[in-house]
């Protein structure tokens, strides 16, 4: 788990048991192996079944089949539910039998199956049964970052838990659902659910969001759009469960032969936002700062890296592994293909975002780049995704001097965008 997730679950599992003594329990912690300490829990408390949520990645489902066997070997009933998802990857199948590899007719399938099961109430209280079983210390689990402390910007933006995800999904369906189909791609403006976190964590239920999302949003194009988006998180997670080496290998194997061009010092500009292009720039600091990053600038960098620096998005992969707070595995692979366009249903080669008219397109004012890249703020809007095509009159206005102030592009557009199409043409030339 990356050094932001490892914030929320403090804050987290804080929530979650301040939540369970209100209802007259207690959330017990220990760390260690999972095979042991659940197994070994259920004996030291006699436990007649033991009962979670199923999750869907490899290594968890491995993990998991393994307590299960040992505990009906051992005469314990272990009972698993769908926590996490509206439909499980298996359920949904192609005519051919086969799973979906393609978003569209994927999301079509889905939709039918979405309010089929009705929300159950939670509990009004539960009967105590640790039996004064032994807890760690949350505190001693280290989770929150020292020396330094890079969290404090995460703080005023977030509330981990339960309550927390409810209050911002209402929020988003009273403020912002309803304009979403537009809003969404407007990094300035507070148009999105930021919901993603929440749902990775378990603090909220898909099936809850979309429920809340039909019964509470007019029907149109914002709520259409977002519910889309909660069905490629579902596509994310039926391409890892029946392709598993998604997170470390490309879903199009032609890919393998892609001749990607690592350089660390383009790499740590990116990371640092640092690489001259103020949307890019903007995204990265605002990463580093929230834990968090816009969906369409998300894009925008993830293109950014794997197509003008040609940098494997792999690597893009790890470092959003570490800072996201909302960082999941099937999400984060199946997004980071689908830009670099190794993925399934993938944006199409060619596809190559130029970050100064994204940054013209969907931040016209350059309020976002205003904000997490100050040093320009005093900038027009008609230089502020451009800075090294302002006039020296402009710039000195400004208070800036390219290269000391703010960096000059590290990479030319129209020279990264040529290099980029003759990669991916030799790809297609070997095929």
């Amino acid at each position: 788990m990356g050094g932001a997730s490892r914030w929320w679950l403090h804050h987290s599992l804080a929530s979650l048991d301040a939540g369970l003594q209100r209802l007259g329990t207690r959330l017990i912690l220990r760390r260690g192996d999972a095979f042991e300490i659940v197994t070994g829990l259920a004996s030291e408390l006699g436990a007649q079944t033991v009962f979670w949520n199923r999750c869907y990645e490899p290594s968890a489902r491995e993990r998991d089949a393994q307590i299960k066997a040992q505990l009906t070997d051992g005469g314990i009933g272990a009972e698993t539910f769908n926590g996490s998802l509206l439909v499980e990857p298996w359920h949904l199948k192609t005519k051919d039998g086969g799973p979906f590899r393609v978003y569209s007719p994927y999301f079509r399938a889905l939709a039918p199956h979405c309010d089929d099961v009705a929300l159950l109430p939670a509990p009004g209280a539960i009967k105590d049964g640790s039996d004064g079983a032994h807890s760690d210390a949350l505190s001693n689990w280290s989770l929150l970052p020292s020396a330094p402390d890079w969290s404090k910007g995460f703080s005023p933006v977030w509330t981990p838990g339960e309550a927390g995800a409810r209050e911002r999904l209402e929020t988003f369906c009273e403020d912002a659902a309803s304009e979403y189909a537009g809003t969404r791609n407007l990094p300035g403006t507070e148009g999105t659910s930021r919901l993603s976190a929440h749902l990775h964590f378990g603090e909220i239920s898909p099936r809850q969001v979309w429920h809340h999302t039909v019964r509470h949003v007019p029907a149109g194009k914002g709520r259409e759009t977002f519910l889309k988006e909660i069905g490629w998180r579902e596509f994310s997670y039926n391409l890892l469960f029946h392709f598993d080496d998604l997170p470390e290998s490309n879903y199009q194997t032609k890919f393998n032969g892609f001749p990607w061009d690592f350089d660390e010092g383009s790499f740590e500009k990116w990371t640092r936002g640092q690489t001259g292009y103020p949307i890019v720039d903007a995204g990265m600091r605002q990463l580093w700062q929230t834990g968090w990053m816009h969906n369409r600038v998300r894009m925008i960098v993830a293109s950014f890296l794997t197509k003008h620096l040609l940098i494997d998005w792999r690597r893009g992969e790890e470092w959003f592994w570490d800072t996201l707070v909302d960082a999941d595995l099937a999400n984060n692979a199946a997004s980071w293909q689908w830009v670099a366009g190794s993925g399934a249903d993938a944006a199409p080669y060619f596809r190559i975002f130029n970050p100064v008219t994204q940054g013209k397109k969907f931040d016209e004012a350059g309020s976002y780049v205003r904000e997490w890249v100050p040093e320009l703020s005093r900038l027009s809007a008609k230089y502020i995704h451009a800075p090294w095509t302002a006039p020296a009159e402009e710039l000195s206005r400004a208070g800036i001097k390219l290269g000391r102030d703010y960096p000059e592009p590290i990479v030319d557009h129209p020279k990264a965008r040529e290099r980029a199409l003759a990669a991916f043409s030799s790809l297609k030339d070997a095929a």
